[in-house]
């Protein structure tokens, strides 16, 4: 209970927001879930509370309630606040956000900030429905999850052919200063390469490794294009038109 007649702090809102919807149905969710859990960089104006379907429960100034089917797990087992876990709150915070881009960025930002895993995020979505944007997010998460595994060379391939751009040579081993070096895809004709980087790429000393291969081709005279695997869920045409400027000549 507040004491005083001022704004209420960030922490208390979510506690409100349970009380008013009501405190043996409502439970924080979604971002304001991730929040509560540690997530920072990412701001919502409103609480998010989820309750059962069939619960009959009072409209919030502040609050947004959403209707679900509750799962045995989903709620935090430890928390004081009742909130669910990370994974649950996730996915549903990605089916909840205003566009495909903002349900990629919470789904990144919570397995970058390590408040859940990716192999979490995918057993998540094997229970957790999310309307029209379910088939979406199971492909974000499985690209987060298994790193550029995630895009087969055919999958490349047909974004190729959607944009009228021939399909590259596939998988290329080159020789470096420190090996043998496997290029993502490479054109022979222009000389172009496309990096496609999972999350791993991100990890220990993956940058490093990833720095110098570049620099080794590059060297050798290739052009090298490096794309992280959201862009090519998320701006997939912005990508194959700088791709088309690599090959210019070549298509």
């Amino acid at each position: 209970m507040a004491v005083h007649r001022g704004p209420l702090p960030a922490a208390a809102r979510p506690w409100l927001a349970v009380w008013e919807v009501g405190h043996t149905v409502a439970v924080v969710d979604g971002v304001s879930s991730l929040v509560a859990a540690g997530l920072t960089g990412f701001s919502e104006a409103r609480v998010h509370v989820s309750v059962m379907r069939n619960s009959r429960c009072p409209r919030v100034a502040g609050v947004r309630t959403h209707r679900v089917r509750r799962l045995p797990d989903e709620r935090h087992p430890t928390d004081l606040l009742p909130r669910t876990r990370p994974a649950v709150a996730a996915v549903r915070a990605a089916g909840w956000a205003v566009s495909d881009r903002q349900a990629a960025l919470v789904l990144a930002m919570a397995v970058q900030q390590r408040l859940v895993s990716g192999q979490d995020l995918l057993t998540a979505t094997r229970t957790i429905r999310t309307r029209g944007r379910h088939p979406f997010i199971r492909q974000v998460v499985r690209d987060i999850a298994d790193g550029a595994h995630s895009l087969g060379e055919l999958d490349f391939a047909a974004m190729c052919r959607r944009h009228g751009i021939p399909e590259p040579d596939r998988q290329v081993v080159r020789r470096g200063p420190y090996g043998r070096v496997y290029l993502d895809v490479r054109w022979d004709a222009a000389g172009l390469v496309v990096e496609i980087d999972g999350s791993g790429h991100r990890m220990g000393l993956a940058v490093t490794s990833d720095n110098l291969r570049q620099n080794a081709v590059t060297l050798d005279r290739d052009t090298v294009l490096r794309f992280d695997l959201l862009a090519l869920r998320l701006e997939e045409s912005t990508v194959m038109a700088q791709v088309r400027i690599g090959l210019r000549g070549c298509v």
